[in-house]
Parts: C-alpha cells; structure tokens; sequence
C-alpha cells in the first residue's frame, strides 16, 4: 500500500452507495435551470456526433443503420439514467464491430440478440459481485494491443465502401478478407474512391484546424447533398438497406433454447468483458476531465440494464464511448441528464429526418469509420509501449496479433495468462533481492530522528511525502491515482521516494506520467528521489525524463529537501 504518515481515517462510505447511479445522486442534491441548460446543450452536441457514427457502426458490424440508431437511443439514455459516472455517454462502440460481424455470421442475428441479452445479465451479475473494482487490473500492454488490433480489423472492413467494390459477402476472419478484398481490386468505382478521399481529406483538415466543428456530420452531411443534387453514383443507406424506417422499434424476446444458449455464451462473455472494460475505460477518462470519481459497480449495472433492453428492442451491444463522453464533457456537461437528453435527441433526428438518411452515401460512413480507427490505434502509445521491457513487449505484440489474426476473445486471455505469467516471473527474481514486497507506508527513516516521532513536523511547509516500498508495476499502479484524489489542498513540492523500487513496468510508468500531469495541472513539482538504475532504464526508454518545473530527479532524500528551499522554476 502507499500511505502517508500520521494520516486521519477517514469514514467508509455506506455500501449500498456502490450501487447507486450517479443520476439519482445528482439530481437529490439538487437540478438547478443553469445546470439544465448547459446539459441540454451538450447533450445536442454529442447527438449531432453520435448520429453518422451509430449508423456507420451498425453498417460495418453487419446490422443496419437503425439498429445502430435504436441502440444510441435505448441503451444510451439507460447508461446515462443508471451508470455510475457523471458524464459518461453510452451506445454502440468501435470495439464491438468484430466481435457482432463474427456473432452474426455464425448465428444470425437472434444469437446476437440472445448474446448481448445473456452478456447484459453476466455485467449486472459482476456488478452485484463488485468485480469493478478488479478490471482496473488489466495491464496497459494488453489493452493496448486489443483496442490496436481492433483498429485494424475496423479499418480493414470498410475497405470495400471506401473503395466501391463489388463484393458481395466479405469474410469475417482477416486473412480471407483481405484475399477476397485484393481479388476485386479491378472492381475500384472512382466516383466512390474520389468521395472517400474528400471525406477523408475534409475529416483530417478539420481535426487540424477546426475541432470544435462536428466534422462527422458535416462530411455525411455534404456528402449526401453532393449524391442527392449532383447525381453521384455511389452505394448509399437507401440503395443498399432501402433507408431507415422512422418507426419505434417494437420490444420482442429474442427465440432460445439450451442449445443456442450454450452456442452464444462465449460471445455473450467477450461482449461483457468488452461491454466492460471499455465502459470503465471511459469513465475514467471522465474522471479525469471532470475530477470526480465514478462508481465502477454501479456502472456495469448500469451497463448490463442498458444491454438487455437493446436486445430486447432488437438493437446492437452497447458501452461507454470515449470519445462520445469526452465531447460531452467539453461541451459543458455537469451531470447525467446530458446522455439523457443526447438520447432523446437521437431520437428526434430519427423520427424527423429518416426519409433524408437514406443519400447518406457509404464511403462517407466509411472515412469516418477509418478517423476511428485511427484514433482508436493510439500509435504514440503503440511505439512507447514498444520501448517498454521485453515482457511487456510481448503480452503487447502478442495480443495485437492473436486479435487480427485469430479472434478477441483468445486474444484477452492469452494476454491476460501471459501478464500473469511475467508478474509472477518478475516477482520471482525480486523476492531473491528484497522479501518485502508490498507498498508500505514510509515508517521509521530519514525523516524521524527517533522512533515514533510525528515524522511530518519535520517537512517544510508545502512539502508532502510520500514511499514506496516495492514493484511499481499494473497491479499497483492505481495507488497512485488515489493519492493524487486525496491531496485535497496541493502542495508546492511533492517527493516521491523512490529507493526501495526494485522494478517499473510501463502500466507503472503510465501511472507516474498521469500522476506528474494531474501534479502539474494544480501546480504542485513532483520529485522523484532515490530512483535505482533499473527503474531509471525503464523511464528513460519510454520518455519520462526531467522536465522544467514539473518532474525533478534527485539522488537521494536530503537532496530531495534540499531541492524544496530553492526557488521552484516556472513551466
């Protein structure tokens, strides 16, 4: 554990709290008009994003663009209304594509309506169960090597409509898709290629020097006027799907027995595992935009609520969309009603402008599908976690290739067992160097010239200490986090002891660079003192370095305090 010394308990919260929506929190302390009005107006701003992506979502996952949109609308108002975060905005995600074109093609789509129904239950179980508190355990080269892999299958599949090809079934697997994609290459429409190319061009340049226009809709937006005015032949949502029918879906139990039950069960277990990783993902990227905390156990019943009721309005999988929850924080977001109204909203847009989606052509879903998967490859962090040591290297290399190439969910759990495999290896050969191998708190040292001495009488004002006594490594990382959480008045300097850290994988080094910017952003210098070579390697490699008033090494403790009476340099 990281503690610091001579520090108060403080009261445990009640432990039904760690099922009780955020909703319900926000709106008993209160809903002021103010409050109301910056959540409407981010809540019309994420829904003008989620529009083009829903539809383009369930286009590349083998469904249809309504479904797409009936999933935005159902589980994304019941994730906002039960989930555990402020801000969080849910419906269909980039993760899922693979997994519902695989389910639908060995299934149809009643086992992916029994799937995502069964995956629903498995979340609210796991969240009754208090798993949520376990998955922030996943280590960083796993999750980045999934969601880069992902990224590739996402953007291999959109190949045949940015390209116009004339296919008529696309593999799932990645090999064969690629034969087959290869093999119509003499099929290439250049009227659909040359309005690919201007979506994407439009799409980059916009992220560039206008990001905080709407780029998705306003390409599928001039895309279709382009198509329904200029008579452009390209495949749209109405020639391929006959357009999106502007009823309400009808709520329907999907047909099961024992037999396919147990057929789905497997991908009923990756949609949760999915369904929560990425919804706890996100809602940490909320947390620390906002810089509230969210409730993991509450979110994945939320979660699992929001899954069975699209199934049983015949919609798609459904989680916590980063990108969708971050739009909604920037946009000014305060509380849940925001994912409500982005709800209703899409709902609106559905009822009111059906007849005009069906000019929305495809290979302007295509350029959008193709910005998220860019996003979602994460390429800086892919080449930082490529200096990392070589264990995590691999578990990174290993679960990006198993996900292209064989299938998500064997690639979770070979990463998961080889993660395993290293913590335990990486243990063994420290209990050969030091015995104590937990984070303890900083007792009897430097700073007490007698045992039981208030050891923090002797810090100068605006310091604050803290050790570490043991591997900084994934399963430890997140303490840091809860001391950044705990620092309720910043100090000036703060000193990291660092000697008694005999090894630092990259999920320790991600965790050290959060936890210097969150520093930073309060105005408080992190010190790190007493790094041995080995972590110091291992930081070095990956970048974390010195950097002017923010990040100082020392050799030792007292230089560290000696550090703390000069005069702090500014950014």
């Amino acid at each position: 554990m990281l503690h610091r010394m001579n520090t108060p308990s403080t009261a445990r919260a009640p432990a039904w709290l760690t099922y009780t929506p955020k909703a319900w929190t926000q709106l008993r302390d209160g809903y002021a008009f103010d409050t109301l009005r910056r959540d409407a107006v981010a809540g019309l701003t994420v829904a003008i994003v989620a529009l083009p992506l829903a539809m383009a979502i369930a286009i590349a996952s083998g469904a249809t663009p309504a479904q797409g949109l009936h999933t935005a609308i159902i589980a994304g108002f019941l994730i906002s209304a039960l989930g555990g975060s402020k801000v969080q905005i849910g419906g269909p995600t980039g993760a899922f594509i693979p997994v519902v074109f695989a389910v639908i093609a060995r299934h149809g789509y009643d086992g992916l309506v029994l799937a995502t129904l069964i995956a629903g239950l498995i979340l609210i179980v796991a969240g009754l169960m208090r798993v949520g508190a376990l998955l922030k355990y996943m280590p960083q080269p796993l999750i980045t090597g999934f969601t880069a892999g992902i990224a590739v299958i996402i953007a291999s599949s959109q190949l045949k409509d940015f390209l116009g090809l004339d296919v008529d079934t696309v593999p799932a697997e990645f090999v064969e898709k690629i034969q087959v994609l290869g093999g119509a290459l003499g099929t290439i429409s250049s009227a659909t290629v040359l309005l690919g190319l201007a979506c994407l061009a439009f799409l980059i340049l916009q992220r560039r020097y206008a990001p905080k226009l709407p780029g998705f809709l306003l390409v599928v937006v001039a895309a279709s006027l382009l198509v329904a005015l200029g008579g452009l032949s390209t495949d749209t949502i109405g020639s391929r799907f006959g357009g999106i029918d502007s009823s309400l879906p009808v709520f329907a139990l999907p047909a099961w027995n024992w037999a396919k039950i147990v057929a789905v069960l497997p991908d009923a277990f990756t949609i949760a595992f999915l369904a929560g990783i990425e919804s706890l993902l996100s809602a940490v990227v909320a947390d620390g935009m906002i810089g509230s905390r969210h409730r993991s156990n509450a979110e994945l019943i939320g979660q699992g609520v929001a899954n069975c009721a699209s199934a049983l309005f015949g919609g798609l999988p459904a989680t916590g969309a980063i990108a969708r929850t971050a739009t909604n924080v920037r946009a000014g977001a305060r509380t849940p009603v925001a994912g409500m109204l982005h709800a209703l909203f899409l709902l609106a847009f559905m009822l009111l402008l059906a007849p005009l989606m069906a000019y929305v052509p495809l290979a302007a879903l295509a350029a959008v599908l193709l910005i998220v998967a860019w996003n979602m490859a994460e390429l800086d962090r892919f080449a930082e976690l490529l200096r990392s040591p070589r264990g995590d290297r691999a578990v990174l290399l290993t679960t990006f290739l198993l996900t292209v190439l064989v299938d998500l969910t064997i690639a979770i759990e070979v990463g998961m067992v080889m993660a395993a495999f290293l913590f335990m290896h990486r243990m063994a050969r420290v209990v050969e160097v030091e015995t104590n191998l937990k984070l303890v708190e900083a007792a009897e040292d430097e700073l007490a010239p007698e045992p039981g001495k208030d050891q923090r009488l002797a810090l100068p004002a605006g310091v604050e200490v803290y050790q570490i006594n043991g591997p900084l490594f994934f399963g430890v990382a997140d303490r840091l986090e809860d001391v950044a959480n705990q620092l309720f008045v910043p100090p000036k300097v703060f000193i990291l002891r660092m000697r008694l850290v005999p090894l630092i994988d990259a999920s320790g080094v991600h965790a050290l660079e959060r936890f210097a910017e969150k520093l930073h952003k309060r105005g408080t210098l992190l010190i790190l003192s007493g790094l041995q070579p080995g972590p110091g390697r291992v930081l070095a490699r990956m970048g974390f370095t010195e950097r002017p008033g923010r990040v100082r090494f020392v050799a030792d403790f007292a230089a560290a305090l000696a550090l703390t009476t000069t005069p702090v340099p500014e950014p």
